[in-house]
């Protein structure tokens, strides 16, 4: 089966607006009165149930709840003496907060998310194999733009020296 989250698209203003508070649509309705395969695969996967946590790129991080619990659990049994687990501990699982993508496909992100990722007007949703990326859409650009220009492909890993795209 086709994984709901390998696709990008850019949110429109009216998408990011709400008089109450940030939200993000993982899917809208179309036309037809057909619902969004984004929004219904999702709904299959868990249930419209998400988790929301921080990245260290500045980015925001949604995963389905099933698939958070398993990440969690792993995070969780890293070394509690070593300090980049600490680290990582502290901060994907101690901002971690579960979000519901409600009937229109939209989700209610804290400030506290919205401040750290810069969420401010448009947004970029990027499906990352089990995960979405939720970005600022000038934060992404520059750092996209960045990658792409950076052109050291010399340190590659081994583990990527014979990946063929």
């Amino acid at each position: 089966m086709r994984s709901p989250f390998n696709e990008c698209r850019y949110l429109t203003p009216k998408e990011n607006r709400a008089a109450w508070g940030y939200q993000s649509h993982l899917g809208r309705q179309r036309a037809s009165g057909h619902s969004d395969p984004y929004r219904d695969r999702i709904a299959a996967r868990c249930n419209g149930q998400l988790v929301a946590t921080v990245d260290k790129d500045y980015c925001l991080l949604l995963y389905p709840l099933p698939d958070w619990e398993e990440i969690e659990r792993k995070l969780m049994r890293l070394p509690s003496l070593d300090q980049r687990a600490r680290r990582l501990q502290r901060l994907m699982v101690g901002h971690a907060t579960e979000v519901d993508v409600d009937g229109h496909g939209r989700i209610l992100l804290s400030r506290e998310l919205r401040e750290f990722a810069g969420l401010d007007r448009q947004a970029v949703l990027l499906g990352q194999g089990n995960r979405f990326e939720l970005w600022d859409e000038e934060r992404w650009n520059e750092t996209r733009d960045g990658w792409l220009n950076d052109g050291d492909d010399a340190d590659l890993s081994a583990q990527l020296e014979n990946l063929t795209l």
